[in-house]
């Protein structure tokens, strides 16, 4: 007899391999994790122990579920990536070692595309040059038409703020089309900062993942890749 498993598919969580200077972004981090392990996804991420990305996976691992890193060639033999370790993390990682699958690419544009199509849905928290471009590059995808899957960013302190306005400006401006926006989801928390620390930002998270519709928006192409004759 066959088993179908309906087990969700992972979802792929974009953010920073330093942890950051505000204590809320560590705490949002293992929040996330927590939460995507207890609605029975699994996760896949850059691959680094460091930073927000190694709290991540840990909150992961010690929910139970799974991880899978996807690491460019280059950043693998370099020892890997980011700074700034919390206490636990390698000890979660090397416990649950038959848990974490590592695949190695070639570059970061290999290592994009093969997150994406191992995913339903993408996270970013608070995250540098390398987050933003991962977000902005989700966001053209679905733009295009190439998916359609949700972008939910984890405001936390407001931190994606000035990406918000950057895109009603863009709006304003005549560059983006203004039912574009609903392409990318902002949970905010609470209005107060001092409360972000505490905040469930894994649970209002996958509720945003859970809800996620994409308006009347629609893709500019209808995306087809090319077949030989």
């Amino acid at each position: 007899m066959t088993v179908i498993e309906n087990r969700p598919k992972p979802v792929a969580v974009y953010c920073a391999s330093t942890l950051g200077r505000q204590p809320a972004y560590r705490s949002a981090a293992l929040s996330l994790g927590s939460a995507i392990a207890k609605a029975n996804r699994s996760l896949v991420y850059g691959g680094g122990t460091q930073g927000l990305m190694g709290l991540v996976a840990s909150a992961v691992l010690k929910g139970g579920s799974s991880v899978t890193g996807i690491v460019p060639f280059a950043i693998s033999i370099a020892g890997g990536e980011g700074v700034g370790s919390a206490p636990g993390v390698e000890g979660a990682l090397q416990q649950s070692a038959e848990r974490v699958e590592t695949i190695i690419v070639n570059s970061m544009n290999e290592r994009k595309t093969e997150m994406a199509k191992r995913v339903d849905g993408f996270f970013g928290l608070p995250g540098g040059f390398g987050t933003l471009d991962e977000i902005l590059e989700v966001i053209t995808w679905t733009q295009i038409g190439f998916h359609t899957k949700p972008i939910i960013l984890m405001n936390v302190l407001s931190y994606y703020e000035p990406l918000r306005q950057l895109i009603r400006n863009g709006i304003e401006e005549g560059f983006i089309p203004a039912d574009n926006e609903s392409f990318v989801v902002f949970v905010n928390g609470p209005a107060s900062h001092s409360e972000h620390k505490t905040f469930d930002w894994g649970a209002a998270g996958l509720a945003a993942l859970a809800s996620w519709d994409s308006g009347a928006a629609k893709p500019l192409f209808v995306w087809k890749e090319m077949t030989e004759n």
